[in-house]
């Protein structure tokens, strides 16, 4: 239970809050919690299950990890915490006096990578084309029912940990029927698609090593997985600094408002990003971490109520 420690310096302060933020699904997430200023994640590595813990002091990070994963877990943490990223070439221009801000400001921002791509391409799944509440709220049932529990104190009573759960592995996942889908809120297109990428995770992994264009293409080409998708995965599990997400409902308005001031369509915001290829994600990260976005003047999106757990909440 003791677990393996590993402590960590960084050519620059952590910032692994954004990072965190991308990987955690919702407040109620059994995978990913923080508290204070500890940051826990629960995971499957090539290695093993594994929980760590993370706590960032400016350039120092200490973390201690369990599991039969523990070992790769600390290896990979500098990865997670953006030491792979290469900032170089991207300069926010002039006319965008928010990004200029925002990198004067979060400048020192690496995007991080976690490695894991079916674990990445799960929720994105889940998430596909309905609001946040309503996919978090699917994930969390999900996890608790197919997952197991995470190693080391998330046994332990007590524990900051305590609760926690691992994702369900693959050949779990293609196994759920899609009457526990529907159960959970998540209608058989979405269900799918996860079950028929779980069959192939092996394959997708193997996109690790592959230039981003090439990732971005061999993940469209499982039936289901659309350009948005895409770049939900590879924002986490490969850590491209490019991979904006086209195709969100909020994003692109987002930026193009921050920007400009107008609210703009993808296709208009894909032409005001040109100029920043290769980093528009990067774009994304950093107005989002200063928070400028769009006012929210239209109604919120309703959740669905033809799902049998819309149907019971209704009972």
């Amino acid at each position: 239970m003791n677990g393996l420690t590993r402590h960590i310096r960084l050519p620059r302060p952590a910032m692994i809050g954004p990072t965190f933020a991308q990987l955690r699904r919702g407040a109620g997430d059994p995978t990913h919690r923080q508290v204070g200023d500890m940051y826990l994640r629960a995971t499957r590595t090539p290695a093993g299950p594994s929980l760590i813990k993370i706590v960032p002091h400016g350039a120092e990070v200490a973390a201690r990890a369990w599991g039969a994963g523990a070992e790769w877990s600390l290896d990979q943490l500098p990865r997670l915490l953006g030491t792979a990223d290469d900032p170089r070439g991207f300069r926010p221009r002039l006319e965008h006096p928010p990004l200029v801000a925002a990198w004067q400001r979060y400048g020192h921002y690496r995007i991080g990578r976690s490695e894991a791509v079916f674990e990445a391409l799960a929720p994105a799944c889940i998430e596909q084309v309905v609001t946040g509440k309503e996919a978090f709220r699917a994930w969390r049932l999900l996890v608790r029912e197919f997952g197991e529990p995470a190693p080391g104190p998330a046994l332990e009573p007590g524990s900051a940990a305590y609760g926690m759960y691992l994702p369900p592995e693959p050949q779990t996942w293609a196994k759920v029927p899609t009457w526990r889908f529907l159960a959970s809120g998540v209608e058989q297109r979405r269900s799918r698609t996860l079950v028929r990428t779980a069959g192939r995770a092996a394959a997708l992994e193997r996109t690790l090593t592959w230039p981003y264009e090439q990732a971005d293409r061999a993940l469209q080409s499982f039936p289901g997985v659309g350009a948005w998708t895409s770049a939900e995965v590879r924002q986490r599990a490969h850590g491209d600094p490019d991979a904006w997400s086209i195709g969100d409902y909020h994003v692109g308005k987002d930026i193009s408002y921050t920007l400009t001031g107008e609210e703009l369509d993808d296709e208009a915001c894909l032409e005001l990003l040109e100029p920043y290829r290769g980093h528009r994600f990067r774009v994304q990260m950093l107005l989002s971490m200063v928070g400028r976005r769009r006012p929210r003047r239209a109604p919120r999106m309703t959740l669905p109520t033809h799902t049998p757990y819309a149907t019971r909440g209704r009972s």
